[in-house]
């Protein structure tokens, strides 16, 4: 394998030349099969790869995300698919295997920030698998190894121009790790510290169960977090990451975005979203687009006009008492936060979308009154100390 690996341009067209390359002439650990992938896809491809491979090891099962923008749009691993999740994943016509089950959650949660995602998968791609990225709007995989008939089934993709990148499972980077920004050079030992069960053990509140599914989603939380640029928020329940909130200023809109994202998945399993009156043929990014429409309170006459050609008749709009009984449904989510949450306003909005279990790191000055918003809503909260901001 070579050192270095030229690219066409950086983050930008104007920032050229570009190139990846390791120092002191080691091999690339990474193998491009398929493509040209760029700059900002080799940051999604390489943090994602990390986020997957710690998914595996923890739990045992096949991970999945889909990144953009070197955060997860989503996240999920090998975990049963309901009837109602095949539909709204639009994967009810294909057969899927573990790992397909996978990527089909982590592409499904959040589909309209997964269009043009970076995937990475944490085990061989088989040949459901790359049939299910093959149909789907996406930049590039990254993954440890794939079957032949697989990998011709992906070189077919976006004619022939799909990144495709394998990764050599045994690399380990060094301990320390550098960056340079506005030529100053920045030096940090790597976050190499791993999930354990004992960052669940510090439980705070007055309700103290943590059922096998909540520590499976726990863990999902923790390390999706890690690899989510800061702040960052995310909603986790049945093996999936439901909304991510990234790369916000404040705690409280980390949370209100990922709660929003987790309604919306919640509210595209209502009988109106499932049994809208489709036209034959229509796109699913199409559909994504007309569903997340459909959904939202503030659909401007404009958007609606286009509605003609998605749908055979106008479906009602569900009405705001009608979204909230649903949504009264939703339970047993888990939040994970990568900083502690300063104020009760995050645990007031994250009790609106049915959040159970908490895991934060703990330390603010208002720990009391954080603990009591989530006695309050019978929630679990664990301190986990371990803080996990990633910039």
């Amino acid at each position: 394998m070579p050192s270095s690996l030229p690219l066409r341009y950086g983050a930008n067209p104007q920032q050229a030349p570009a190139r990846v390359f390791m120092p002191s002439d080691v091999d690339l650990p990474i193998t491009v099969l398929n493509g040209a992938p760029g700059y900002i896809n080799l940051l999604d491809a390489l943090n994602s790869w990390q986020l997957v491979r710690e998914l595996k090891s923890a739990l045992n099962l096949p991970a999945a995300a889909s990144f953009k923008h070197v955060s997860p749009a989503g996240v999920a691993v090998a975990t049963p698919l309901s009837d109602t999740l095949k539909k709204i994943y639009f994967v009810d016509d294909i057969e899927l295997s573990p790992l397909a089950t996978a990527y089909a959650r982590a592409r499904g949660a959040d589909r309209l920030c997964s269009f043009g995602d970076f995937i990475a998968l944490s085990d061989t791609v088989d040949v459901p698998t790359a049939k299910l990225i093959a149909r789907e709007v996406s930049d590039g995989v990254i993954a440890p190894a794939y079957e032949p008939a697989a990998l011709e089934i992906l070189k077919t993709k976006k004619q022939g121009k799909y990144g495709v990148i394998q990764i050599d499972p045994a690399y380990e980077p060094p301990t320390i790790e550098t960056r340079d920004v506005f030529g100053i050079r920045f030096e940090q030992r790597r976050h190499d510290r791993l999930v354990s069960l004992s960052d669940f053990t510090n439980i705070i509140t007055a309700k103290t169960d943590l059922p096998a599914a909540a520590l499976r989603d726990l863990t999902l939380a923790w390390i999706t977090l890690k690899y989510t640029q800061s702040n960052s928020v995310c909603f986790v329940t049945d093996g999936q990451a439901i909304g991510v909130g990234a790369g916000q200023q404040s705690r409280i809109h980390c949370v209100r975005l990922a709660g929003q994202k987790a309604d919306l998945w919640f509210l595209r399993q209502h009988p109106a979203v499932l049994d809208l009156p489709f036209k034959p043929g229509v796109k699913r990014p199409d559909r994504d687009n007309a569903i997340d429409q459909f959904l939202r309170d503030d659909v401007t006459l404009s958007e609606k006009s286009n509605w003609g050609d998605i749908f055979t008749s106008l479906p009602r709009q569900l009405t705001l008492d009608e979204k909230q009984r649903w949504l009264s449904k939703l339970d047993s989510v888990t939040c994970g936060s990568d900083a502690f949450f300063p104020f009760r306003d995050s645990i007031d909005r994250a009790a609106a979308s049915g959040v159970k279990y908490v895991l934060e790191p703990g330390g603010s000055t208002r720990d009391d009154i954080v603990i009591q918003a989530a006695n309050e809503y019978g929630m679990t909260m664990i301190f986990s100390g371990v803080r996990l901001f990633h910039h």
